[in-house]
């Protein structure tokens, strides 16, 4: 079966989740649509003011890199 685009996001924020962990925080994949991946930031993640930061720099650049047609990370609620 082939590997869509969202199992590869997944297998890409597992890679990411014990450094949010360390922090008291999580992400949760919503969806992945038209190269937008929606995630909703969790436990110490919500409401910190560097979890835009950790979003855009962190999230965000990591994904680009490993995933080839990713153009953007956005956090809903």
């Amino acid at each position: 079966m082939k590997e869509t685009v969202k199992d590869k996001v997944e297998k890409a924020l597992e890679e990411m989740r014990p450094q949010l962990q360390a922090d008291g925080g999580d992400i949760e994949l919503v969806d992945v649509k038209d190269g937008i991946v929606k995630v909703k930031m969790k436990g110490a993640c919500v409401g910190c003011p560097m979890s835009t930061m950790t979003l855009q720099w962190g999230v965000e650049n990591f994904l680009k890199k490993k995933i080839p047609g990713i153009v953007k990370v956005e956090a809903v609620q």
